[in-house]
């Protein structure tokens, strides 16, 4: 399977209003961004972001409006989805109801006139992969959804193309086949060294799957980076509370060194915090500090009262008063830790490491 580069430049998309009152709509403005050959790109944003209409230009479902997709080196504005190196995995499966799970995958390979004997060998193969060996006389309706999934990730999969499409593939499954399914696509994705854009708003599977996350709002790209970049260095509140929990603190720059500052908050100095903004001495600022870099004790920085305190399994969930604001704290494996009730006082700890200020 040959894996091939995407490359985006200045790509728009506005659809025209509908009635005499209706303003066109910009749902892609100016979106530039460079796939490399056998990366995992997941698109992440809010419903009406702009994700889903990129994935679909992409794809040659919609005609871009202005801007250039190239595949490889090849520029495919113009051409019709069926000629492109592409192959979508929908959220609604689209498999034919009245064909098996056989001939759904070989749907693809019988258009182009593949002998049967090729389809076989391919067909074997793909099955194998992706967990369907045995049911391939299944009627589709016989199928759970988690099998209709991997039957429509078979017969994308099956037409060996240059890049791999997904709209929100997992929508439709339950919590926990969901979790299995997106651990299985990535199994699939790498071994197979194949290029893969995924379109969600399931900041969950954006984390557990990606190489890249590009984080997008009306029509526009926000941050692109690594999971881990996007978590612990977001570029701003919008990017901080889409991926992941996250509590904002107000506090005032007391200090500044490069891109670390010191931090007045709630009357307590909270040191040498790494900082991506402008601020100078004296400018108000907002700490991003996720749950689990939080701690409740008996001594430590910020004295804050106790609001709830609910036990989740793997964690044990605060809220606790720390001024005007109210911080949200997982302390993790809590079996083996003192656990604090609400309606008490008592101290909260930073892991300041974990701390980004914006």
């Amino acid at each position: 399977m040959s894996s091939k580069g995407v490359t985006i430049k200045n790509l728009v998309k506005v659809f025209p209003g509908r009635g005499l009152h209706e303003k066109e709509m910009r749902a892609v403005d100016d979106v530039s961004l460079t796939i490399e050959p056998g990366e995992f790109i997941t698109l992440l944003g809010p419903s009406g972001c702009g994700k889903t209409t990129t994935l679909r230009m992409i794809a040659g479902f919609e005609r871009p409006t202005a801007g250039d997709i190239f595949l490889g080196d090849e520029r495919i504005n113009q051409m019709s989805p069926d000629k492109r190196d592409t192959a979508m995995v929908f959220q609604s499966y689209a498999l034919f109801p009245n064909y098996n799970v056989w001939d759904n995958i070989a749907y693809g390979l019988k258009l182009k006139k593949l002998s049967g004997q090729e389809i076989q060998g391919k067909l074997e193969g793909i099955l194998k992969l992706v967990g369907l060996t045995g049911l391939e006389k299944r009627a589709i309706n016989q199928l759970s959804g988690g099998q209709q999934q991997r039957v429509a990730l078979a017969r994308a999969l099956v037409m060996e193309p240059g890049v791999l499409l997904f709209d929100e593939p997992l929508s439709n499954l339950d919590a926990q086949l969901r979790v299995q399914m997106r651990t299985e696509i990535r199994k699939i994705q790498k071994k197979l060294g194949i290029t893969a854009i995924y379109v969600t708003h399931d900041q969950s599977e954006a984390m557990s799957m990606s190489d890249r996350i590009v984080v997008m709002k009306n029509g526009r790209i926000i941050q692109a980076g690594s999971p881990k970049e996007v978590y612990y260095h977001p570029r701003d509140l919008f990017v901080a509370s889409f991926l992941g929990t996250a509590n904002f603190l107000k506090g005032e720059i007391r200090r500044r060194e490069g891109d670390h500052i010191d931090v007045c908050l709630n009357g307590e100095i909270v040191p040498d915090v790494e900082y991506g903004g402008e601020g100078k001495p004296g400018d108000p600022c907002t700490l991003v500090i996720r749950p689990e870099a939080c701690h409740i004790a008996e001594q430590g920085l910020i004295p804050v009262e106790l609001t709830l305190s609910t036990f989740m399994g793997s964690y044990q969930y605060y809220e606790a008063k720390c001024g005007d604001d109210t911080v949200m704290v997982h302390e993790n494996n809590p079996k083996n830790k003192k656990e604090y009730q609400a309606g008490e006082n008592r101290y909260l700890n930073l892991d300041i490491a974990d701390i980004y200020g914006l």
